[in-house]
């Protein structure tokens, strides 16, 4: 009798125990590419790791979007911070399957030159060469639409030689007294650092805003599977929480969250803490989300509907709640 009154006492010391024991922190898989898609989540990531965020993120660092889209339409993965168009050419491939939750990263396209200072506006490419990356995607769809605007066509009046990665458009732009390219960050930091004589030109995302369209250039999404919204609900409003507070220490504490961006291998501290201001990293959401993307989405699908999957998204696709209306 007594060892059956201790078990007995046991079972219930563990039961109390339990019911008093905080609750498990839901589990989120999350991924980013490398580069400023994943700069502004590095705050929440490292609040994840020392117990101070509300969900738990296993976390994926991936060096290209086919890393990631696999994983998102298999129901590998969460959420995840992709090109905005890649978001839309997904949605439609899953029926609706991707929820775009907010806009992250703005434009981080820049015109730079080497050895002179003639180009001082979009006009002013008339006749020149560039050295970029992005063919079929959207760099080159910014690039022929701000053209346009200025009168201007790529392959006629711009010539543009496209390369795959953007270390060839820095090694070609070393060789060459005087060069022109069109560079994402944090590469043009990185170009600075190896090119001498290298001048920041022009800024795309600005030259787009100067046209005061209701669209903006916009380069990155996160995104979240939407089953997982539907089930987690709770968990997804956590992230936009923590992901908000994240993006604007990105923008506030640059020494500190260039760190952390160093920590986690993304790119090396001393060049993310230059290039982190030039990033713009945000975090848009609900009506201004929607309307920003689905008028970018728009000029993408003008140029070239493939870019977005063939079709606009629905009004669905975008996470407009009743808190960000």
């Amino acid at each position: 009798m007594k060892k059956l009154f201790c078990l007995v006492l046991s079972l219930m010391l563990l039961l109390s125990m339990t019911a008093f024991a905080e609750p498990s922190k839901p589990a989120v898989r999350l991924a980013a590419m490398t580069g400023p898609t994943a700069m502004g989540l590095v705050k929440l990531l490292d609040d994840a790791e020392k117990g101070l965020s509300a969900n738990q993120y296993d976390f994926l660092l991936a060096g290209a979007a086919d890393e990631i889209s696999p994983s998102l339409i298999q129901g590998k993965l969460d959420i995840a911070s992709i090109p905005v168009n890649l978001a839309a050419i997904l949605n439609n491939k899953t029926n609706g399957g991707l929820t775009l939750l907010a806009v992250n990263t703005l434009g981080v396209i820049y015109i730079v030159e080497k050895g002179g200072e003639s180009i001082q506006s979009l006009s002013d490419l008339k006749g020149k060469t560039l050295y970029a990356t992005g063919k079929g995607s959207t760099p080159e769809y910014n690039l022929t639409y701000l053209l346009k605007q200025a009168g201007l066509t790529l392959g006629e009046d711009v010539i543009v030689e496209w390369k795959s990665e953007p270390a060839e458009v820095v090694a070609l732009m070393s060789q060459q007294e005087e060069a022109f390219a069109m560079l994402p960050q944090p590469f043009v930091t990185v170009a600075q650092t190896k090119v001498e004589n290298l001048r920041v030109a022009l800024n795309l995302t600005e030259e787009w805003d100067a046209l005061q369209l209701d669209s903006r250039m916009i380069t990155s999404g996160i995104v979240v599977r939407t089953q997982f919204l539907q089930e987690n609900p709770e968990a997804v409003e956590n992230f936009l929480k923590e992901f908000a507070a994240s993006a604007q220490y990105a923008n506030e504490s640059v020494p500190e969250t260039a760190a952390l961006i160093g920590d986690l291998g993304i790119v090396p501290a001393p060049v993310a803490e230059k290039a982190l201001p030039f990033c713009n990293i945000v975090c848009l959401t609900g009506e201004e989300m929607q309307t920003a993307l689905s008028s970018y989405l728009q000029v993408l699908y003008d140029l070239n509907p493939a870019s977005v999957g063939g079709a606009l998204p629905a009004d669905s696709f975008y996470y407009v709640n009743e808190e960000s209306k």
